[in-house]
């Protein structure tokens, strides 16, 4: 297994819009998050005119946000999005709308597929309406790899999906499905960007529902016990958040006409006993992981066709998955010794 050095490559230097951001204002919902937060970061330091967030901090954290808090540009509005009027008041004097606010986890969906439901579909119609009939000119949404539910095929093409595997999936296809129907309708074209395993700086390393990625970088660094589900050689596409801020960004200002629904990714994947054992080798860990029962509602394999959205959209992911994590231990081992101090 190689040994890959900490890369201290700052973020979001390469500017992924051509025209000025001087002249526009910008919603993010759901941007006191993890993807939220690093598209606040995007926007600020290529000096948007107006960067807002609307968050109600069930997932989100304030401490993502408090670099931009003394920045003029930047607004917070503490609201829920599954309130309509919040919603209508957020989107004002806005051009653009990027709506990262769900809730996510396939196994919260299992657990509350009620408040799920509420918070990923009537929430995500309230912003689309809301957006919609304020004159926004696009609106940018995260969709989600588990739309392709119990589709076999590899790699994922976005025409082709399965029956959803959890209530968390049913949720992203139905947000596809009302986006359609008011973009043919109404004229609203938006576009759905099909996340896949996005990973990086600001993600949730606490909670019942911590993605993979923070907390192997959690248990590596303090050498603590790590366990994987199921036997470990399941495959993902990790996706390093930048790409996905790219993504977004180009997705803003794409000559779209229509809805489109794209997926987000690098195209390549590795197994989680892989990603482990890279990740064991960044931390210098000793510990050896243990194998638990594979969750309810997870694929067995996934990795993504990424030639619609480098056609649609210009995409181009810059970081690899190896990329990605040297840039994300960097992030997570300060993290750790900064809550030592």
């Amino acid at each position: 297994m190689a040994s890959f050095a900490p890369n201290n490559r700052t973020m979001y230097q390469e500017a992924y819009h051509q025209e000025s951001l001087e002249n526009y204002s910008f919603l993010i919902t759901g941007g006191a998050g993890f993807i939220g937060a690093n598209l606040v970061e995007y926007l600020i330091k290529h000096n948007a005119k107006k960067v807002r967030v609307l968050d109600n901090l069930a997932t989100g954290f304030m401490h993502n946000l408090v670099e931009f808090e003394s920045n003029p540009n930047f607004e917070f509005i503490l609201g829920d999005i599954r309130d309509i009027d919040t919603c209508k008041n957020a989107v004002d004097s806005i051009d653009f709308v990027l709506h990262q606010a769900a809730l996510g986890s396939v196994p919260r969906s299992f657990n509350d597929p009620i408040t799920s439901n509420a918070v990923n579909i009537s929430g995500f119609l309230n912003m689309m309406i809301a957006a919609r009939d304020a004159g926004v000119k696009r609106m940018v949404y995260a969709a989600s790899s588990s739309t392709y539910g119990d589709s076999k095929l590899l790699p994922k093409k976005e025409e082709i999906i399965g029956k959803p595997l959890s209530p968390y999936a049913i949720t992203k296809y139905v947000n596809e499905l009302y986006a359609e129907n008011i973009s043919k309708n109404f004229g609203f074209h938006t576009v759905g960007l099909r996340y896949f395993n996005v990973f990086g700086p600001k993600q949730n390393v606490k909670g019942a529902y911590a993605a993979v990625i923070p907390l192997f970088f959690n248990a590596g660094i303090h050498n603590t016990k790590v366990t994987i589900n199921g036997d470990g050689n399941q495959t993902r596409d990790f996706t390093f958040v930048e790409n996905v801020v790219q993504a977004n960004i180009k997705s803003l200002f794409a000559d779209i006409n229509q809805h489109e629904v794209m997926n987000v990714a690098v195209g390549d994947r590795i197994s989680v006993n892989e990603l482990w054992n890279h990740i064991k080798n960044f931390s210098n860990s000793t510990v050896e992981a243990t194998f638990g029962e594979t969750r309810i509602g997870d694929v067995r394999d996934s990795l993504a066709d990424i030639s619609k959205a480098k056609k649609i959209i210009g995409y181009q992911p810059t970081h690899t998955v190896r990329d990605g994590l040297s840039i994300t231990y960097d992030f997570f081992k300060n993290q750790a010794v900064a809550n030592e101090k």
